[in-house]
């Protein structure tokens, strides 16, 4: 056998037709398919990141409902400002029924408090310090929202046993006006 310049010439073509389709055809493709799988893994990660983000939409949902309805039954125990003389007459009903002298009541002018209002009212009121207490306890079950700031409590001077109390009682509510 031979070895003659066709021989060569064919061998070089036999060896140059699988180097070019190697570097023409599959080494693009490759970098094609490479690319096509750092995009697919990028787009794995930004689903993983919406799922995760998705699941935790749910949870806030159910948070800001719940939140929501514990608003709702807070502004539901806040007067108007039309009921806050039943909240008056309620106080003045718990400290006769707690053995107390009819308290004397002053509503001082209305402060604003965040979103509503807040009434405070002078009071002060005489009797045993037994029946005090007990009032103070129904003063505390009363669905409406109330704080004491201050309060000053004395024995007093013309009856033996009794007491003499003077505080003031924040009463907030919902002002309609606003």
């Amino acid at each position: 056998m031979k070895f003659g310049i066709r021989e060569v010439v064919l061998l070089l073509v036999l060896f140059a037709v699988p180097l070019a389709s190697y570097w023409f055809v599959f080494r693009p493709q490759n970098h094609q398919i490479e690319r096509a799988r750092e995009e697919i893994s990028l787009r794995r990660e930004k689903l993983q990141k919406l799922q995760q983000e998705s699941a935790r939409r749910g949870t806030l949902e159910a948070a800001t409902t719940q939140i929501a309805e514990r608003i709702s039954s807070i502004e539901s125990r806040l007067p108007t400002n039309k009921e806050l003389a039943d909240v008056v007459r309620q106080i003045s009903e718990l400290a006769n029924d707690a053995g107390l002298q009819q308290p004397s009541i002053v509503a001082e002018k209305p402060v604003k408090a965040a979103l509503y209002m807040e009434q405070p009212l002078k009071i002060s009121m005489t009797g045993d310090f037994r029946g005090f207490y007990k009032f103070l306890l129904e003063l505390e079950r009363l669905e409406r929202i109330t704080r004491l700031p201050d309060m000053t409590i004395k024995r007093s001077d013309r009856v033996d046993g009794q007491m003499q109390a003077d505080f003031t009682l924040s009463i907030y509510f919902q002002d309609e006006e606003a």
